[in-house]
């Protein structure tokens, strides 16, 4: 498709990618796991561009995508799961950020040890900080469940990690 819907697209694919790539990574908790996730929802935005093209929701589409890809995948297959440290923020490498890195590994560790299920609330919750009605319409799930996978996940996050607890920077670490 040419013209200037592939050109809003495109420069849609230049800008938020980065963004994508740290959602996708929350959720999946592996850096090739989420390069897949997020080039597969990309790919389902191109195909739905005449559908767009009105609305230019780009953003929303692929977003939408990725959770329902995400969904499916865990679905279909159990797998294991590994952390990358690539992604972590390197704003300043002169300063010491050894804290914020450990609080992002230890972070990202407990994430790792809950349910794809949980982790994708979380995210949505927390991450893109979304309400329980929007996080329960891109899962297709209820409100209910919503609700419980939160209290579930928090509550297993609590005992996988103790320190994360009351540390005002774990909210920053995870973005």
């Amino acid at each position: 498709m040419d013209g200037p819907i592939a050109a809003d697209f495109s420069e849609f694919v230049r800008a938020r990618t980065p963004a994508l790539l740290r959602t996708a990574f929350l959720l999946t908790g592996d850096r090739h796991l989420a390069e897949d996730l997020v080039q597969d929802a990309l790919a389902r935005t191109h195909r739905a561009l005449r559908k767009l093209a009105d609305e230019g929701h780009f953003e929303a589409y692929t977003r939408t995508a990725m959770y329902h890809l995400h969904v499916s995948r865990w679905r279909r297959r159990r797998f294991a799961e590994s952390l990358d440290s690539d992604l972590l923020d390197r704003a300043d490498p002169v300063r010491d950020h050894s804290a914020r890195v450990d609080l992002q590994v230890s972070l990202h560790q407990a994430l790792a040890r809950l349910t794809p299920r949980q982790r994708t609330v979380l995210v949505l919750r927390y991450f893109e900080d979304r309400t329980e009605a929007e996080a329960a319409a891109q899962l297709s799930c209820s409100i209910g469940t919503v609700k419980s996978q939160t209290s579930k996940a928090l509550s297993r996050l609590r005992a996988i990690a103790p320190d994360l607890i009351g540390s005002s920077a774990a909210e920053g670490a995870a973005r």
